[in-house]
């Protein structure tokens, strides 16, 4: 597997990607079961132990998702191009049509990225200065940047032990005169529990803009509701980002919001280009905010396969799931309060998970320190890359401390920080490869 990859850190949502790995594999990966492996504990024909350790299982390969879609995009590009049409035109206007049929909903606008898409959603619900908005302090920080930015003020409230999206008991708790919105982030493709916070909203007169930036595709059922509806159409909109390690991931940054509500869409359309109402005429100061055409042809190519590579990223975790009973490192609760090594992904009753990451917690200390950063530490000589989504929480950043909040001010988020890890997981990994990585986490944990 070796070859050239290179690493990639996040600028606008706080992922890290490994690309690269190029080799052709043609769709094998994708929902085909190909590649099947031996039951955990046995190896590879000829493969010593040395070996098996050395092969190297990246956290992302975006080089094997090029491969398998390479002739589609390059005749995309070709067709960008060889129309002449780089800013707006017929795939800025496709993608968004294809993109809001795909979250049901009838209006999308395409933008620069998702901390955009943030701000704008912002703006067009009337954030403004003075205003509170209560979200998350578990998320990357783009979400609390776009409050910002627009003169607002993040309150934070604390998560959910279990599906660590906002505990709605506490968003209420937090809610004052001077609240204006919500921002529930949806976490590593799972939504957060909207019913409860949609019915606060209503109450209170509130904005609902879901953080859907993990969540493309992600499915959400209220108690009693006979239909699921997509994450990006629950709240009154829905912000994307369509960064390179996304399940739908562009060729670079790229945002979207989505929404129901004709005022919104028409209001983000105009702040994305300078605020023209029409050309040369500005209602408003605006943004530089667009999306161009050539990273929506690409998306477009991609959007076509985005159900299939969320079932097999479903398949994958499922597997991860089961193999990691199977070695005895994670028991039958949820919790983490029946002493297993592990706590396992929770996918909560209220929806469907598309595993944006697969993300295990590693409770405990160790020599002083966190026990989940010494195994992080094991699997890295095993040659598994892992991640952490988020190692600080948003209310002890250095930008915050003028807010006052100290350690223990929400601890159901400050133990997921210190615990969270985020194993490989992507439509391309075989099973083979899922095995090793929870071969390497039990020997990992053995050792830490």
């Amino acid at each position: 597997m070796g070859a050239s990859r290179r690493s990639q850190e996040e600028g606008s949502r706080g992922d890290r990607s490994s690309a690269g790995d190029t080799r052709a594999r043609g769709r094998r990966g994708i929902g085909s079961g190909e590649g099947a492996s031996r039951p955990a504990g046995s190896r590879e024909a000829g493969a010593s132990d040395g070996a098996r350790s050395s092969v190297r299982v990246p956290s992302v390969d975006l080089g094997a998702t090029f491969a398998d879609l390479r002739r589609e995009i390059e005749a995309a590009f070709e067709r960008v191009l060889a129309s002449g049409r780089y800013i707006g035109g017929p795939e800025v206007e496709g993608f968004e049509r294809e993109f809001a049929a795909f979250c049901g909903v009838p209006h999308a606008v395409a933008v620069a990225s998702g901390t955009d898409a943030l701000r704008f959603a912002l703006i067009a619900s009337g954030v403004g200065a003075g205003s509170e908005v209560i979200t998350s302090p578990f998320s990357f920080i783009a979400t609390t940047e776009a409050i910002g930015q627009v003169g607002g003020r993040p309150v934070f409230a604390d998560i959910d032990p279990e599906s660590l999206t906002l505990d709605p008991k506490q968003v209420e708790v937090a809610v004052t005169p001077r609240t204006r919105a919500i921002i529930p982030v949806h976490l590593y493709g799972q939504t957060a529990d909207m019913e409860p916070i949609l019915d606060l909203a209503r109450r209170r007169g509130l904005s609902v803009i879901e953080d859907a930036c993990q969540a493309h595709g992600a499915q959400y059922r209220g108690v009693g509701a006979s239909a699921t509806r997509s994450a990006g159409a629950l709240g009154d909109a829905g912000c994307f980002s369509f960064y390179p390690t996304k399940n739908l991931g562009g060729c670079g940054e790229g945002g979207m919001v989505t929404t129901e509500r004709a005022d919104i869409a028409e209001r983000i359309r105009r702040v994305r280009d300078h605020g023209q109402s029409e050309k040369y005429v500005h209602a408003e100061e605006g943004y530089n905010g667009r999306l161009d055409a050539l990273q929506c042809a690409f998306l477009r190519v991609k959007l076509k396969c985005l159900r299939v590579w969320n079932e097999r990223r479903r398949a994958l975790a499922a597997r991860y799931t089961r193999r990691l009973a199977e070695i005895g490192l994670a028991g039958g609760g949820r919790s983490g309060r029946d002493g297993a090594p592990l706590i396992l992904p929770a996918e909560m009753p209220w929806g469907t998970h598309v595993y944006h990451l697969y993300s295990v917690r590693v409770p405990g200390a160790s020599g002083g320190g966190s026990r989940r950063d010494r195994v992080r530490a094991a699997l890295l000589e095993r040659g598994v890359e892992t991640g952490i989504h988020y190692p600080i929480p948003l209310h002890l950043q250095p930008c915050y401390v003028g807010m006052g909040l100290k350690p223990g001010s929400f601890p159901v988020t400050e133990r997921a920080a210190r615990e969270v890890l985020s194993l490989p997981l992507y439509p391309e990994m075989t099973e083979d490869q899922i095995d090793r990585v929870c071969e390497a986490l039990r020997d990992a944990l053995e050792r830490g």
